[in-house]
């Protein structure tokens, strides 16, 4: 219990690490960091393959549309749209909508194929949404004090990001139940096999993306240095450690911790990539957050926490 609660911890840890690269680099645009971290994990994926190379030769066309589809939803849009939607409303904001993914998808899940996976009562999952709703409320309040502190603030871009991170969360919704189907109806392919492929398929979107973003700038005569822009070697830095500890270190702690602890208690543990990017977003702002910030922090931890404790039950 004690080894899989810290590799739970170390796996948060570095997800958390992706809400960090919008803010420490906020002259890049949201789709240059979606195309830049996919290319750097699209990279390292290559040498994995190698390894595997067995058993991806044994998985068919319409096994690579699947992991093409995947891939592009749950990793360039995703990245795409919560780098933008913390780039508009600041860190706060979009990762406590962010961190509202475990029960979001556990109501996907109840609405979708609840014969399958049985069905979580609405009445017991009541509680933890208005807690939920209640943080998300109170650290919105917070964030738009500080703007308004700060100067005349641009409310149409807030609410974009606000906008985005939500888009961001249908995105990680659709692709963990698409992903568990793909897994469920193929038994014998190895998880790390499909694992592999997807970062595979990513690699050529992340290099078209990269090559359609460079072309555009051109034709629009953007004063943007490409390829690398205007600090490469922090670009190439963040991309590749972004894309070697959250995506794959990230990966591999989680399924450590998997292994050791039981279904209903590593999905509380989520909440540990939430509480890191939100202590990275206000490390880099250089102090505590405020009262009401940390109520709603607290309203949101424990509410995620009632509702993975709800259990299913059979019709």
């Amino acid at each position: 219990m004690w080894m899989g609660t810290l590799f739970a911890l170390i796996a948060g840890m570095m997800w958390g690490l992706v809400f960090v690269g919008p803010l420490l680099l906020p002259e890049y645009s949201a789709a240059l960091l979606s195309a830049g971290r996919y290319l750097a994990f699209g990279l390292i994926a290559l040498p994995l393959a190698w390894f595997d190379r067995a058993r991806l030769g044994q998985l068919s066309r319409g096994d690579w549309l699947e992991a093409l589809k995947l891939s592009a939803v749950g990793n360039l849009i995703y990245y795409l749209c919560l780098a933008s939607a913390i780039q508009r409303a600041g860190g706060p904001l979009p990762t406590m909508i962010i961190g509202t993914l475990p029960v979001v998808i556990a109501i996907a899940a109840n609405l979708r194929n609840a014969k399958r996976d049985g069905r979580l009562p609405w009445g017991q999952l009541l509680p933890s949404l208005a807690l939920i709703a209640a943080g998300i409320a109170c650290v919105n309040q917070a964030e738009l004090h500080a703007l308004e502190a700060a100067g005349e603030p641009d409310w149409a871009r807030y609410a974009s990001g606000a906008l985005l991170a939500v888009v961001a969360v249908a995105c990680w919704t659709w692709y963990p139940l698409r992903n568990a189907d793909w897994l469920r109806d193929h038994p014998g392919r190895s998880p790390r096999t499909w694992a592999t492929a997807q970062g595979l398929v990513t690699l050529p979107m992340a290099l078209l993306g990269y090559a359609l973003l460079w072309i555009g700038m051109a034709i629009g005569d953007s004063d943007f240095v490409m390829p690398l822009g205007p600090r490469p070697e922090h670009f190439i830095a963040l991309m590749v450690t972004i894309a070697l500890l959250s995506s794959w270190v990230g990966t591999l702690c989680w399924n450590e911790a998997s292994q050791r602890l039981p279904t209903s208690i590593a999905g509380q543990l989520i909440v540990f990539e939430t509480l890191a990017a939100l202590s990275y977003a206000f490390i880099l702002r250089g102090h505590w957050p405020a009262p009401l910030t940390l109520a709603g922090i607290a309203l949101l931890i424990v509410g995620v926490l009632w509702a993975v404790r709800v259990k299913p039950v059979r019709d």
